[in-house]
């Protein structure tokens, strides 16, 4: 797949592999050179242990857009018949 950089140095990453590598509005990622190639990686959420009365969760530190629950329903669909996997994009 190809894509253009335009004047303000920006990259439309194609459908596929966002949805390939899970990058969502707001995901930030690294990028670096690795033996001539640009490698771009989606960093983990920052996150804070907070207690919630007997439970403790993981808090995001930024804002992060909500799931629908039909996006939930769908990816633990996929986990459970196996086909959560996603071929590489080429």
């Amino acid at each position: 797949m190809r894509s253009t950089i335009d004047r303000a140095g920006r990259i439309v990453v194609p459908k596929p592999i966002r949805e390939a590598a899970n990058l969502r509005p707001g995901t930030v990622v690294e990028f670096r050179v690795q033996g001539g190639h640009v490698e771009i990686e989606p960093l983990p959420l920052t996150v804070s242990l907070q207690r919630r009365g007997s439970l403790v969760v993981a808090v995001p530190e930024a804002d992060q857009l909500v799931m629908r629950a039909a996006d939930v329903d769908e990816t633990l669909a996929q986990l459970r018949d196996g086909s959560g996997e996603q071929d590489p994009v080429e």
